[in-house]
C-alpha cells in the first residue's frame, strides 16, 4: 500500500492530471484529497468529477464550503471573490451537495487528514510556523497528520519541542508526531510553480513531497478563456 496525498487543486485540471499520472508512476495504490477542489482556475466540474469517481477519502476546504453557500462573498479578496462567483455558477445541485457533505477532519488508516487546522478545522486559520503547529499537535491523536490550505509544503515534527524540517522527505520516528503540509496541486505559493503532492508509504514509514511539471500554459489559456481575471493565470507562473 502506498498513498498519494494531494489538495488545493483549485480547479486546475492540467496540474491535477499530471499529479495523478506521477502518483501512478510512483506505484501509489490509494489516494487522499485534502480539499479545496474548486476555486480560482477554470475546471471545477472536471476536477470534482475525477475526485468523486476515485471514491477516495476527502475533507472539506474553505473554497469547497464557499462554493455551496448563498451568502455574500464579503470575506474574500477581489481575485478569490471573482473566481468564487464564477465557480458557484458552474456547479449544479448534485455537485454542491457533495461538497456540502464533506467532513472537516477524517482518519484514514493510521493517519489523520484536515484542510486547515485540527484545533479549529472550520475556522480556516493558517499554520505557517511551529507556534501555529503546536495548537494542532494538541488535537492530533495519530502519529501523522496531513494538511493543506497555505499552499506551501512544510514538515513539522514534535517530540519535546516542535521542529521545522526540510520540505522534501522524512522518515517517521517512533515517539514523534508529524504535521505535514503537502503543498498545492493547482496553485503553489512558495515561488515554485510546479504542482505539489506527497506520497506516504506506511511500510517504510516514509513521506516524500513531489514537485511535478504540467502544462501550465494550457491552464492559463483556459482561465482567460473562461473570463476569469487574467491575474489568476499570471500568478501560476510565479508560484504565488
Amino acid at each position: 500500500m502506498k498513498y498519494a496525498i494531494f489538495g488545493d487543486i483549485h480547479a486546475n485540471l492540467e496540474a491535477f492530471q499530471a499529479v495523478l499520472a506521477d502518483a501512478s508512476a510512483q506505484g501509489c495504490t490509494d489516494y487522499v484529497c485534502l480539499g479545496d477542489i474548486v476555486g480560482y482556475a477554470a475546471n471545477p466540474k472536471e476536477c470534482l468529477a475525477i475526485v468523486r469517481e476515485m471514491g477516495c477519502p476527502v475533507v472539506k476546504g474553505n473554497h469547497d464550503e464557499e462554493a455551496v453557500l448563498e451568502t455574500p462573498l464579503e470575506g474574500l479578496n477581489p481575485l478569490a471573490k471573482a473566481a468564487m462567483e464564477w465557480t458557484r455558477a458552474q456547479l449544479d445541485y448534485d455537485e454542491q451537495d457533495f461538497l456540502a457533505g464533506l467532513k472537516l477532519v477524517r482518519q484514514v488508516n493510521d493517519f489523520t487528514i484536515v484542510h486547515a487546522t485540527l484545533d479549529t478545522p472550520g475556522g480556516w486559520t493558517y499554520v505557517t510556523n511551529k507556534f501555529d503547529a503546536m495548537a494542532s499537535f494538541s488535537y492530533q491523536f495519530t502519529q501523522l497528520c496531513f494538511y493543506g490550505h497555505t499552499h506551501v509544503p512544510r514538515i513539522y515534527r514534535r517530540s519535546d519541542t516542535v521542529e521545522v524540517l526540510p520540505a522534501n522527505s522524512v522518515k517517521l520516528e517512533f515517539g514523534k508526531k508529524y504535521f505535514i503540509n503537502v503543498g498545492s496541486t493547482g496553485q503553489p505559493r512558495d515561488g515554485d510553480w510546479h504542482a505539489s503532492y506527497a506520497t506516504y508509504d506506511p511500510a517504510e514509514k516514509e513521506v516524500v513531497i513531489h514537485r511535478i511539471d504540467y502544462d501550465i500554459e494550457k491552464a492559463q489559456e483556459k482561465i482567460i478563456a473562461a473570463g476569469l481575471p487574467e491575474l489568476l493565470a499570471e500568478r501560476l507562473d510565479l508560484g504565488r
